[in-house]
């Protein structure tokens, strides 16, 4: 049987929040049925074709300055950070820089709703070898819009706790999905970045990354990519769905043509499939997230209230805004670092790949592949075939080819 839960609560005030927490809590422990709203539109579906596939810098110059060049352009690495993370943190830029950035040397930069100590400072400073500059997040960016009750956020976080969910109590987490969904790219100090590498502490990258990720993304005009997809918990986000339909209704001009629906529904827009861009690991140009568009849906979101409702996170909001409204052939696929996000690792399936790339990690344990992965559907609807082979490797990553063939010269 459906239990069906009510829209609008009606007063007095303390009767409401009682209501609305037995709401959420049936509503965690059953499901939320999502499936009910029509998107009055034609999804292409994501039956896309995809088109084809350095000087050191002075440690001690200044942090205030971006380093611009033809090369590089405008392009950071980006870290959400605590004090308290520091350890994690330098064995994460340690793996880094061993597999990527020693050779190009980006900026680095780390942001935190705190001041960052003296010692934070310093012990990164050590390890980065690109620039680095460290950003204090305004009040306004963290914390609740005036808009939202406060009684009914805690009475939501009593629910989530109550029904065992993962940070499901915690106002901070809300806070950081909030931020990471529409306030990063508002930080003044960004207002000239182009391209962000969003990297989180307690991550390692185990095999070599042999080429500029940035330069590539620039090059092919790719303006998001990933590296893992996987399928959200339906207790966090129940009515986001809805809320994405009901804004493309209102905005219809949102929707790409060329996009690609297919990877978040299997139902022509009529329902939610759950999968998303794991967002930890997430490459994008600013300039999607600063668009019209893109300003418009999280605004509509924002005011919606699921990031303190519910529990909205910022991988299936940014998930669901580039598979709609970007087209298919922009969104980008990074495959073979050797990721590792616990509980998840990313290694490549080829012998001879992770030998080229002295991979450290073990095929038995990629997640990339893995039945609950969606990075399946994901190449489905690219039209391009899991690189088992070398074959298939040359097709799909030919720069990375190219280091496979070097090495048996």
């Amino acid at each position: 049987m459906r239990i069906r839960i009510p829209l609008t609560l009606s007063k007095p005030r303390n009767l409401k929040i009682v209501i609305t927490t037995l709401a959420l809590c049936t509503l965690l422990l059953i499901g939320y049925n999502y499936t009910h709203l029509l998107l009055p539109l034609r999804f292409n579906g994501g039956e896309t074709s995809v088109k084809g596939i350095q000087s050191p810098l002075p440690q001690d110059a200044p942090t205030t300055k971006l380093y611009n060049d033809q090369r590089k352009g405008n392009d950071v690495l980006l870290t959400l950070v605590r004090n308290s993370e520091i350890n994690q943190l330098v064995g994460t830029i340690e793996s880094f820089e061993e597999s990527f950035n020693s050779k190009y040397h980006y900026d680095w930069w780390f942001m935190n709703d705190e001041d960052f100590t003296q010692e934070f400072q310093e012990r990164v400073k050590e390890v980065v070898s690109g620039r680095t500059r460290f950003i204090k997040i305004p009040k306004e960016l963290w914390s609740y819009p005036d808009y939202i009750d406060r009684e009914k956020a805690d009475a939501s976080r009593q629910a989530y706790k109550k029904a065992r969910i993962m940070y499901g109590e915690s106002e901070s987490y809300r806070f950081m999905c909030r931020f990471n969904s529409g306030m990063f790219y508002r930080l003044p100090e960004l207002k000239d970045i182009e391209y962000y590498w969003r990297i989180e502490p307690s991550t390692r990258f185990n095999c070599e990354i042999t080429y500029d990720v940035f330069q590539y993304m620039r090059n092919h005009n790719k303006l998001y990519a990933f590296n893992m997809a996987l399928q959200e918990d339906v207790r966090t986000i129940p009515t986001l769905w809805n809320s994405t339909m009901e804004f493309l209704r209102e905005n219809p001009q949102a929707v790409d043509k060329d996009n690609l629906a297919g990877f978040v529904s299997d139902d022509g827009g009529n329902s939610y499939n759950l999968c998303h861009f794991w967002s930890n690991f997430e490459i994008a140009n600013m300039q999607f997230f600063r668009s019209p568009v893109y300003e418009s849906y999280f605004e509509f979101l924002d005011r919606k209230g699921g990031f303190f409702y519910e529990r909205w996170g910022d991988a299936p909001v940014h998930t669901l805004a580039v598979s709609l409204m970007l087209p298919a052939d922009q969104i980008h696929f990074v495959a073979n670092t050797g990721y590792f996000h616990k509980p998840n690792q990313d290694c490549p399936p080829n012998e001879e790949l992770r030998d080229a790339l002295h991979c450290q990690c073990s095929p038995r344990s990629d997640f990339t592949w893995h039945k609950y992965s969606c990075v399946h559907k994901f190449f489905h609807l690219q039209k391009m075939v899991r690189p088992d082979t070398l074959e298939h490797i040359s097709m799909i990553y030919p720069t990375i080819y190219d280091t496979i063939m070097n090495a048996k010269d």
